[in-house]
């Protein structure tokens, strides 16, 4: 697996910028916070994973803002020789998945984006839980995620994900 430092630098060499940088920062931290809180409650967590598996979720930001940033992430990832648990979670990190029906609206390749590992679902509450480089709440994100007209069905896959890899989320709505 990729060091730290590794990561950072393909971030850079891809030309992401500075705040998307410091972005994939603050969400690698807090999902390794959440990994520590995981193993706490005896559940098994790869930290090297969730620890790269973060830095590199907006790899694609590099090019792109849109949603296909996941899969264009995983393309980058894969010129660096990126291995595949963390392709798996740069590609999942969107929401908290994405059903084949939101993918082909969004002019995405049918293809699974749902997070399925520990792994996976913790990068991405984490990210969910991250505006810019600031930590939120969770009453915050469904505040932003209605402002930008996401439905219910939405607003609580995020919270169902919150609540599952999150002990501090459990009672949370």
């Amino acid at each position: 697996m990729i060091s730290r430092e590794e990561a950072l630098q393909i971030l850079k060499d891809e030309g992401c910028a500075e705040n998307v940088i410091l972005h994939c920062i603050t969400v690698a931290d807090a999902a390794l916070e959440i990994a520590q809180r995981n193993i706490e409650n005896s559940r098994d967590v790869d930290l090297r994973l969730v620890e790269i598996g973060g830095l590199l979720h907006d790899l694609g930001r590099a090019k792109t803002h849109g949603i296909d940033h996941a899969v264009v992430g995983v393309e980058l990832a894969k010129k660096h020789g990126v291995e595949k648990p963390v392709l798996e979670i740069i590609k999942k990190h969107i929401g908290a998945g994405i059903t084949n029906e939101e993918a082909a609206y969004f002019g995405l390749p049918e293809d699974d984006y749902f997070p399925r590992t520990r792994e996976e679902k913790i990068v991405a509450h984490a990210d969910n839980m991250v505006k810019g480089s600031k930590v939120i709440t969770l009453k915050k994100r469904k505040k932003l995620l209605k402002e930008n007209g996401a439905d219910d069905e939405i607003i609580e896959r995020v919270n169902t994900l919150a609540r599952e890899v999150d002990p501090e989320m459990k009672g949370n709505k």
